[in-house]
């Protein structure tokens, strides 16, 4: 099964997180709704990844790694990457 590369963001009550997200090309699951809407999905794993961290004081802080995954029950939010949306403050906050 042929595989694609979709950066996407992933965000939580504290954490706006961006990254490469692994999923088949086309069919089953290869819609980014269709594969977190998996019954079974615990975890979502991402590579090349910034974690951006929401500070009380509404300041961020950001890092990069290289491999993460996120627990599907944090997600609060997941679209595919917008570059114009990277630094732009949360809705909720």
């Amino acid at each position: 099964m042929d595989k694609r590369n979709l950066r996407v963001v992933l965000e939580t009550d504290r954490h706006r997180i961006v990254g490469e997200m692994t999923l088949p090309n086309e069919g089953y699951r290869s819609r980014l709704s269709d594969y977190l809407n998996q019954g079974d999905l615990k975890f979502v794993a991402l590579t090349n990844a910034t974690i951006i961290e929401h500070l009380v004081s509404g300041a961020t802080q950001a890092t990069e790694r290289e491999f993460v995954t996120v627990g599907t029950a944090h997600i609060l939010l997941a679209y595919p990457d917008d570059e114009d949306t990277r630094d732009s403050p949360p809705i909720y906050g």
